[in-house]
């Protein structure tokens, strides 16, 4: 007996970073490629000198995944650095401040994953 071969779309769960990136010459760039009611996902584009303003979530997991870039720095905390490159995860828990730099001479890539949502934006004064 033959069956017919089910045929799925997965275009709402398997993406493509090189057809999601996307770069803007004036500032760092988010482009959100999923949403649930839970968690949103983004990858985030930094040219050279570009910088992700430095934030926290009173609510919010927020976790950067590093995926191209060989030099950025990572801000923790008020006056705190810490020098990350790809290959390496970054996790700010709820109300864990967090924000980055580009501080190298190519593009820094990173997808971050973040809930609950609706995510609440805290800014903050870097020093």
């Amino acid at each position: 007996m033959m069956f017919a071969k089910k045929v799925h779309d997965y275009k709402e769960r398997i993406f493509d970073v090189n057809e999601i990136r996307s770069f803007d010459d004036e500032q760092a760039k988010k482009t959100v490629f999923y949403e649930t009611g839970q968690t949103v996902g983004a990858v985030w584009c930094l040219k050279p000198g570009q910088e992700l303003y430095f934030h926290s979530h009173k609510q919010a997991d927020d976790i950067w995944i590093c995926i191209e870039g060989d030099s950025g720095t990572y801000y923790p905390e008020c006056g705190e650095s810490v020098e990350i490159s790809k290959g390496m995860i970054c996790v700010a828990r709820p109300g864990e401040k967090h924000g980055m730099k580009n501080t190298g001479t190519t593009d820094f890539v990173f997808i971050g994953i973040a809930g609950p949502v609706p995510l609440d934006l805290i800014l903050h004064e870097l020093e």
